[in-house]
Order: structure tokens, then sequence, then C-alpha cells
């Protein structure tokens, strides 16, 4: 058996694997916390290693832990975890809760390009969840709420700020809700587009991360792309960090 972890800036994912299939698998919030909600996640498992990734992945060594722990940088994590669910995968797209990765792939599912938005909240999860409360909903109701749009105005801003005030604006002015939330989604959308444009965009597509559970964001993707390219994305996107890390220690280990 062996465990992969993604401390990311919004949540925690747990992956125990053996022989590349996924025994089990554990989601909690990184709260302010993040090294107490590690070792909660952790209790009662006994891999033979442990590989972290994720931004907070440094913290899982200042536990102590009867099994060796390495890490794995998230772009590595990500393609390997990609690969693995969908072997014919050429591009990751992965939006998280405070950055969005565009990683092209070759055919063996190594890195060949990537691209990384981390110093901004733009067109991420958090941009997505701090505009819903202008809707005054929660982030998993938000994309099914968008679907609803259709005259969807041009938000101009990506900022997440100035993102709530144009949509505050534009509710002053009568425009419809719905068609506002589809705007802040299509404002994603093409934030995203660009970044993996810049990188090659070959197809297949999987789309990674929590974002991936927008229905809004994956319907709108797939029209970007084109029926003819299917967006691939797991039964478990958020998963696909962790998946990838795990993996990445099977190999460490039998190395």
């Amino acid at each position: 058996m062996f465990a992969g972890i993604d401390i990311g800036s919004r949540s925690i994912e747990l992956v125990m694997q053996q022989d590349g299939k996924i025994i089990d698998s554990i989601r909690t919030p990184t709260t302010f916390s993040p090294l107490e909600q590690c070792q909660k996640i952790l209790r009662g498992h006994a891999p033979k290693m442990l590989a972290a990734t994720g931004y907070g992945r440094e913290l899982v060594k200042n536990l102590d832990l009867p099994y060796e722990v390495q890490t794995i940088t998230e772009i590595k994590a990500h393609a390997i975890g990609a690969h693995a669910f969908f072997p014919e995968a050429r591009t990751v797209l992965d939006i998280g809760g405070q950055d969005t990765k565009a990683i092209a792939l070759n055919d063996k599912g190594k890195v060949l390009k990537f691209e990384m938005n981390d110093r901004c909240a733009a067109g991420t999860g958090k941009f997505l969840e701090y505009t819903a409360t202008v809707f005054q909903m929660d982030v998993e109701a938000f994309g099914s709420y968008a679907m609803e749009g259709t005259n969807p105005p041009v938000i101009n801003s990506m900022c997440t700020v100035f993102a709530e005030t144009e949509a505050t604006s534009l509710m002053a002015q009568g425009v419809s809700p719905s068609d506002i939330a589809l705007a802040l989604h299509q404002a994603v959308v093409r934030r995203t587009s660009t970044m993996l444009k810049r990188i090659g965009l070959k197809t297949p597509l999987v789309f990674s991360g929590g974002v991936a559970n927008n229905v809004c964001i994956r319907t709108l993707l797939q029209q970007e792309l084109g029926d003819e390219a299917p967006v691939c994305i797991a039964d478990q996107p958020d998963m696909c960090g962790a998946f990838g890390a795990s993996l990445w220690a099977e190999q460490a280990y039998s190395a």
C-alpha cells in the first residue's frame, strides 16, 4: 500500500493505492491548521511510503510518522495522476482552490511544458467561491445556477475583487443574476483557454482539480474545445494530484 497526500490551499486529499488501484480516498478542509488536519487524515493508515504534494507538502516532514515521507511537485503529481486515469492524455488542466495549472504531456505521460497561475486567485476555485457569495449561495450550487443563464454580458475584470464589483454593478442595471453568473464562469474558461493555448493544447485534455466538479465550467470548456475533442474527467477529479503522488511513491520505493 502506498499513499499520496495533496495539501492544497482549500482542501487536503489523501489517496491509498495498491497495484495502481485506489483502495481508499479522503478529503478534508485545510482550515487554518493544515498540519493538524494532516495528522487527522493520516491517522490509522500505514503505507510503505507517503508522497506529499501541493503547496503545503513540506509540512508533512514535521510529523513523526513510522514510514518514509517524500515530496513531489504538483506539476509532476498531476501529470502522473492524469496519465494513470487516462493514458492517452496529452494535456492536463488543473483548476484548484488558489491556482491553475496547464500541463503539456508527451505520449508517455512526461511533462513537456507547463504554465501555472499561483500569484492571483483569478480564474481559480477561490474566484468562483468568492463571486458565489454575491449571489448568496455556496459554490457547489453556483455552477448549476449559471447554467440557467441565456444572455451573459462580458465580465472584463478577472481580479476577484473587481469582478465582484462588476457583478454588483450589472445587477443594479437590471441584468439577470443567472446571466451574470454565466458570464463569470465564461471569464474563467477564457482565462484557462489562453493558458492552454500557450502550452500548445493537444487533446485528449484531462480536467482535474475541484473545479472540474462544476457543471458549468465543464460544459463551457467542452464547448470551447468542440465535440470532436472530449474533455476527460475522472470520477474524483480532485484526487488526481494525491493519486499521482501515491503512484510516484511506489516508483520511488521500488527504485
